[in-house]
């Protein structure tokens, strides 16, 4: 059967690709944010998924505000990257995996999860991003991405947005729909977005380091607890863009250890985990669990 081995977690911010795009990773400023993934990109590469299961939110690319699902997945053979309004970044597209993104669409609505089944779209930095932290610069000419990808978007631009609770519950729901497969998978859950940052009003720019790491501490070491957090608590302490942390809890509800809600089995092995601001008014977090 097809199994989850480990989950990643990391912000999705636009101006890291485009740091990446313009050759700047070196530049004072970014160099310390792309020490922290040198880790990971080596990491990814020794274990190397079959197909990436990646939980992002769709910037009013291949949605708008006159139509936005809660949750969507993506079950088209392909994606391409989408032009954000300076052009596509220049990246790979995107390789999907029919089969196991219908599976999952299939055992997911029948464990009463409601998504939305996308046969055509593009995806922007919220999924390419993450893609290129892990994977490295590659050249759309000659290269391609190292596996499939299910991109998984999720509603935290419009209120009003699912619960931690939810996400969390989606997650533990995916789990059982990977390992209902009948094809030997590797598969590697992604959820990306946050840390604390806003993006507009008296606010803009707010960051909440401690915050942060705090919520990041209860996502790793109780997750039961961290999906109980309320919306509120998102706004008034990580910013109105730090809601974005809640498809975290998607991909920590998917690990092995939780099972009906609660933590039964030991936790998962952290292999690494990194914290950065500034990265364009944005803090940067990032974590890889493996399932022991």
């Amino acid at each position: 059967m097809a199994k989850i081995t480990a989950s990643v977690f990391t912000s999705h911010v636009p101006a890291i690709g485009a740091a990446m795009d313009l050759g700047k990773t070196q530049e004072d400023y970014w160099k310390p944010l792309f020490a922290g993934y040198e880790y990971s990109k080596q990491w990814m590469k020794d274990n190397k998924p079959d197909v990436v299961f990646l939980v992002y939110n769709d910037h009013a690319t291949a949605f708008s505000l006159e139509m936005i699902p809660t949750f969507a997945i993506g079950t088209a053979a392909e994606f391409t990257p989408a032009d954000e309004g300076w052009g596509p970044r220049p990246v790979p597209k995107v390789i999907g995996h029919p089969d196991l993104a219908s599976h999952i669409a299939q055992s997911v609505i029948q464990q009463d999860f409601d998504l939305t089944i996308v046969n055509k779209m593009d995806v922007d930095h919220g999924l390419t991003v993450p893609l290129s932290l892990m994977c490295g610069e590659l050249d759309p000419k000659k290269d391609a991405w190292p596996c499939p990808v299910i991109p998984f978007a999720v509603n935290v631009v419009q209120y009003p947005v699912p619960s931690g609770k939810r996400c969390f519950m989606l997650g533990q729901a995916i789990r059982k729909a990977v390992e209902s497969f009948d094809e030997d998978l590797k598969v590697h859950i992604w959820g990306t977005g946050g840390m604390s940052h806003q993006l507009q009003g008296a606010r803009a720019g707010l960051i909440n380091r401690e915050w942060d790491n705090h919520w990041l501490d209860l996502m790793i070491n109780d997750p039961v607890a961290c999906a109980n957090v309320p919306h509120i608590d998102y706004v008034r302490e990580a910013g109105s863009e730090g809601i974005e942390l809640v498809m975290w809890l998607i991909a920590r509800g998917a690990m092995s250890d939780v099972v009906d809600g609660k933590v039964v089995g030991p936790l998962p092995t952290v292999k690494h985990r990194f914290y950065h601001v500034p990265a364009s008014n944005t803090a940067v977090g990032h974590a890889i669990l493996e399932n022991t």
